[in-house]
């Protein structure tokens, strides 16, 4: 059987467009129970376990890599596909050998010199959050990234380097170190800055650095994010985070395009010490959170008294879709953690300000 040929549309810069056409001949083995079982017989030949949740998952990357042949992509788009594939399995594999210690992620400019205030405080603020047992994740280059590598030292640093013409690659500190990765893409480096840690730092920059804060922001103001404090720091003398929240709150606030709560999603501190503190306090009793289809789930440190677990759930109705904040154990679900206590709720997935501001409140409560 023949397929009629799929005609390509040009724009006016020259690029051809494949429309989808008709289904490709090679789509039904998708559907083929005998082909399949060769997709499976492959994974679990080198120790993959098709019956779980996890190698139900690789056969979908691997049926979904085969149907780009049928798709017809073009050379481009087949080089983004695999080299973003392969980054992001080797940074993981990277993290994944320190999965202990609490990470924090360090944005600010390049060109800050080490005379410069805000150079000096970044090493100041990464040498507190070493000794508090943290690690820093910075992007590896001089400046503010250099600064936040300073602080901790090599053996506490990683660094995710991005290959830029006008930059260089790693700076002296972690140039060389297995925990150095070398990005082609942003936005898989920009995953790894966000998924692997527990913080963010942001001392002030340029277009790259606003990127990266407003980036974070997105994230965690619509819930595609795990939730982590987020601090803003300068230099003494400096006035960069004045005069960027004076932005945020006449253009973005006034304007509309924030809501009052979206306030709650970062700080801005004056030194190193109130900012680590900051960071710090953060998880004083919160632990970390996941959810369960429409209940998140908020693990902690230690268990609150019932009395101030109704008195968050009058305080944050606005949260909860059914029901109220329950205190419970882990649920069977769950696989980390199982020996923490936990609140729960039905939550209504928007007003992610307002879940900051309940963390705020979680950690303001005494353990029963």
């Amino acid at each position: 059987m023949t397929t009629r040929a799929v005609a390509h549309h040009h724009d006016p810069e020259g690029r051809s467009h494949k429309p989808f056409g008709p289904e490709h001949p090679s789509r039904r083995l998708f559907h083929d129970e005998a082909f399949l079982s060769k997709v499976d017989a492959l994974i679990s030949e080198v120790g993959g376990d098709t019956d779980s949740y996890e190698g139900k998952l690789i056969r979908d990357l691997l049926t979904t890599s085969l149907k780009l042949i049928g798709d017809g992509r073009d050379t481009g788009e087949l080089k983004l596909l695999a080299f973003s594939l392969k980054e992001m399995r080797h940074a993981y594999r990277v993290f994944a050998q320190y999965p202990d210690a609490r990470k924090i992620s360090i944005f600010g400019s390049a060109r800050t010199q080490p005379e410069h205030s805000d150079y000096k405080t970044a090493v100041d603020f990464s040498g507190i959050m070493a000794k508090r047992g943290w690690e820093a994740i910075t992007g590896a280059g001089d400046g503010i990234m250099k600064a936040g590598h300073e602080g901790p030292g090599r053996e506490a640093s990683f660094g995710l380097a991005i290959s830029l013409p006008f930059e260089t690659s790693a700076n002296t500190i972690i140039e060389g170190d297995s925990k150095l990765i070398n990005f082609k893409y942003f936005f898989t480096r920009k995953l790894m800055f966000v998924s692997q840690a527990d913080a963010v730092a942001v001392f002030p920059g340029g277009f790259g650095t606003a990127d990266e804060a407003f980036e974070v922001l997105t994230l965690i103001q619509t819930g595609k994010a795990a939730m982590m404090p987020i601090v803003l720091i300068e230099g003494e003398g400096n006035g960069y985070w004045e005069v960027w929240e004076r932005y945020v709150k006449d253009a973005c606030l006034k304007g509309g395009f924030i809501s009052p709560e979206d306030l709650n999603l970062f700080h801005i501190a004056h030194t190193a010490k109130e900012a680590a503190d900051f960071v710090d306090r953060f998880y004083r009793n919160y632990h970390s959170s996941r959810y369960i289809k429409d209940d998140l789930i908020i693990r902690i440190n230690h268990k609150l008294r019932e009395q101030d677990v109704k008195e968050l759930s009058k305080e944050f109705a606005v949260l909860i879709k059914s029901g109220e904040i329950v205190q419970q154990g882990a649920r069977p679900e769950e696989k980390v953690h199982l020996d923490l206590p936990r609140l729960v709720f039905t939550h209504t997935r928007y007003k992610f300000g307002l879940v900051r501001k309940l963390i705020e409140r979680i950690n303001d409560c005494e353990p029963a």
